[in-house]
């Protein structure tokens, strides 16, 4: 499936997460960023990785600013950047 759009989801409030994402021709690289990475970073990675591999999404940048979000929060932002990119 081709991700042709650059998309953005989210803020960088507190409790908020910020996930973007931009197209690109290279293998995907997935950049996480967390107030609480040695405490949720794996968990963040996971939820990232199995969303993006639901899709099928192998190229671009995604890009994940979280503030100490939910879960919940975290899946919403990276499924509404997916749709946004063209991913459904």
């Amino acid at each position: 499936m081709e991700f042709s759009s650059a998309a953005v989801a989210g803020t960088l409030e507190s409790s908020d997460v910020m996930v973007s994402f931009s197209p690109s021709d290279e293998v995907l690289e997935v950049e996480v960023e967390s107030i609480v990475m040695k405490q949720r970073g794996r968990r963040i990675r996971e939820v990232v990785d199995e969303l993006v591999s639901q899709v099928g999404l192998d190229k671009g940048v995604l890009r994940v600013q979280d503030k100490g979000a939910l879960e919940c929060t975290l899946r919403a932002r990276i499924n509404t950047v997916l749709d946004r990119a063209g991913a459904r």
